[in-house]
This record gives structure tokens, sequence and C-alpha cells, in this order.
């Protein structure tokens, strides 16, 4: 939709079509979690409802509309009144990332779901409303994981958490980090690392999850194992598939096809610090290259620079989030770097409401140039955000401890703990 609106924003006379497989558009799988707990309804999701497309900006919104065939010139949608062709100048790939479920016996059981689309949220609350759910299992520890169980937690129901590697977020930040979070999600959550799920096993409805280690009862799985990107369109089309397996696109969000984009979490780009290509599928730069794309087809140039894969999310009352590189990803990238761990207080000791936030910072020792910076902890939003801009301006760690960040008593310490973060570093 980003894409679309760009369009029409710039050509308003353009004839521009969007085809949805389901009746949501401009929704917010990322508030899939907040449903479940119960703290936001379902129809709040969709950001605009689809009138807004049609009437005001006068785009052709097919809903419920699935592309089953894409061609040079043309494309082959499933509606409900049977199958059209239609043609087109310029096409775009948006059609996002799927669920990867694991090819175990029991996934489709009733009371086992992922959380992908907001009808999955709707699913899940039904199924709680209608069946008795006290025990949950989660298998998977990334952030749909994360927040999945504290969405139940937060219900009062008991939680398992199965993941297959050594800690959870284990692709995302170092373990220093991670350890922090363990800690906090280990007293409210069965948490089972190194463990792989065999199987799901029940009658009429999920009643337990058999792992090479155990068995726990489930009233209700939510497989949270990862996503894969939708290229399946863009292959009949014989468009370039990237390394990372999502589709190839440049700095305009071309693909290698002529007059074809791609946006969104189909589609890669480059990392803003290394230059190579990645997959990294959030809403953010995914709405940007929607932007980008609809800029350039209608002619007026926009490059996307690429991302930083800047993320933040919670458990309860602990936030996690991270921009940049992490340790790990810098060493193995070949950078010779030096890091620093540090714990410091969101307010002065002498004003009341100051939380514990933990910094890691990451540099390159040849330039001194910020590669980047993990925070877990209370308020650490600012802190992940400010080092964003950090890092898309190339600062070093003198430049960063120089940056004049705002502070009063009752919004941060005299010395913010990015810049102390800095200061450690060295310079």
């Amino acid at each position: 939709m980003s894409a679309a609106s760009r369009v029409k924003r710039l050509k308003p006379e353009w004839d521009v079509k969007v085809f949805e497989a389901t009746e949501w558009v401009s929704h917010a799988p990322c508030g899939i979690p907040y449903v479940v707990e119960g703290i936001s309804p379902t129809e709040k999701l969709m950001h605009y409802p689809p009138e807004v497309f049609i009437k005001k900006r006068g785009i052709d919104l097919h809903l419920n509309a699935e592309v089953i065939e894409v061609d040079t010139g043309y494309v082959r949608v499933r509606e409900k009144d049977g199958e059209k062709s239609y043609e087109w100048d310029y096409l775009v790939f948006a059609n996002g990332a799927s669920p990867q479920v694991p090819a175990i016996e029991g996934v489709d059981l009733k009371g086992v779901f992922t959380a992908d689309l907001p009808p999955d949220a709707v699913a899940i609350r039904e199924y709680m409303e209608k069946n008795r759910v006290e025990d949950v299992v989660i298998v998977g520890g990334g952030y749909i994981g994360l927040e999945m169980a504290e969405a139940f937690v937060a219900q009062g129901k008991r939680v398992t958490m199965i993941v297959r590697g050594e800690r959870i977020l284990r692709r995302s930040f170092d373990k220093e980090v991670t350890d922090i979070i363990e800690e906090k999600l280990k007293q409210h959550v069965n948490l089972r690392l190194q463990e792989i799920v065999l199987r799901i096993e029940g009658k009429d409805r999920v009643e337990k999850v058999v792992t090479d280690a155990g068995e726990y009862r489930a009233d209700l799985v939510i497989l949270a194992t990862g996503i894969k990107p939708n290229i399946e369109l863009a292959r009949q089309l014989g468009v370039r598939i990237g390394e990372t397996g999502a589709i190839w696109t440049n700095e305009k969000m071309q693909t290698s096809v002529e007059n074809v984009y791609a946006a969104g979490d189909v589609a890669e780009t480059k990392h803003v610090i290394t230059g190579r290509r990645v997959w990294v599928p959030l809403a953010p730069p995914g709405n940007k290259m929607g932007y980008v794309a609809g800029s350039n087809i209608a002619g007026k140039e926009i490059h996307f620079p690429g991302v930083l894969g800047t993320t933040v999310t919670k458990f309860l009352d602990v936030e996690i989030g991270k921009t940049g590189l992490t340790e790990t990803e810098a060493l193995k990238e070949g950078y010779d770097i030096r890091t620093a761990f540090i714990k410091a207080s969101t307010r002065p000791h002498y004003y009341p409401g100051g939380k514990e936030i933990w910094l890691k910072g990451v540099v390159d020792n040849e330039t001194n140039r910020l590669l980047g910076v993990q925070a877990v902890g209370a308020e650490i939003l600012p802190r992940i955000d400010a080092a964003a801009a950090m890092l898309m301006a190339n600062f070093t760690t003198k430049d960063a401890f120089f940056t004049d960040l705002a502070y009063a008593p009752p919004f941060a310490p005299v010395w913010d703990p990015l810049v102390v973060l800095a200061r450690v570093l060295k310079f």
C-alpha cells in the first residue's frame, strides 16, 4: 500500500491496482501478540480501512483476490467471481513472508497456531474462549516467541518455551545481553533450551508436545519457528532471487526484470555498515521500500540506503533492542573490534523512578567507527534510536561522546548511558 499510495500521489491519473489475497490491508502483524493478550482489539491492526485507499487515494483495490500467475505484461487473479487477467506496465511484488512450519507430526491439530496475520490473532482468541487453556507451549526463541510468551504469561497461563538453540534471540544479540532477559524469562516461563520438538500429540485437539528431552502438556501451541519470503510468484516471472533467498533488488527497489519492483518482507537489500546483501523482514524498512519503489515507478528517483537491522521488543518490564552489528556479527565480517558492556541508571540517583539499563557497544579499532549498539533493561528506545542515527551518519566514538543529548533529572542522568558507553569505548 505504501508503493501504491506513492504512485497515486505522484501520478494521480495512472491506473493503480492492488491485489490482496485476504480482506486485510495496511495491517500491523506486529500487533498480534497484543491482541492475543487482550490489550488491543483486532480491528485496530488495520492502520487504514480499505475505503481510504479506494475513495480517498483512488487505488483500484481488490480484496480476497489471490494472484495465481504472473507473466510478462499480465497477472492472473482468482477472485470471488472467478479468475481474471489484468495487464501491467509496472509490477511490484510486495507479498511478504510466511511462517516456516516444522515438518513434524501434529502441526495440523486443533489448537496449534502460527502468529503471522491478523486472522491468526482472531483464531487464537476464539480458541481460548471456546476451550479451556491453561498450559501453553511456545516453539521458538525469537521475537515472536518472546512476545507471544508475554501475551500468555500476562493472562496467567502456564507457559513452556522450547528453543532449539542454546539461548533465546541468539541470532540478534550477544550472550551477555540475552542473559539478562533470560533471567527475567525464567521467573515466569518454563524455558527449555537446546531441545528439539519431535512431534505434537492429541486426539480431537492438541494435548502435549514431545521433544528429544521430555514431554510437555499443551492446551495451545504457538509455532514461532521463523519465516520465509514468498518468492514463488517472482520465480514464475524469472526474477532473480538473491543470496539470502529473498528477491534481489537494487537501491531503487528494481528487480532483475525490467519494470518489476519488490518491496517489504519479500525483498532483500544491503546492510548499511557492511554493504553485504541481507534479508531483514521488519516493518519500518518494509514501508520505506514501498515508498521508494512507488517513487521510482512514478519517475521520482530515490535510493533506498539499506538497513541496520534496528529492532526492539520486551518481555514484561525488561526491554531489549539493537542496531547495527553485534560482536559476533562484526567478528564474522572480519572487523578488528573492541567492545564494552556497561550498566547504568536511567535517572540520577536522587530522582525517583530510575531503572537499570545495560548497553553494549561494538567499535572498529582501525577507524574508531561505531559498528553497533545493544541494550537491555528499561527505557532503551531513545538510546537505540539515537545509536541508529549515529550509525547512519558514520559516527566515531568521539562523535557519539560529544553528541549534545538532552538532560534533565526526570528524563536522564547528566551522563546519559549512551554517552557513558562511548566514553568507556574510548576514542
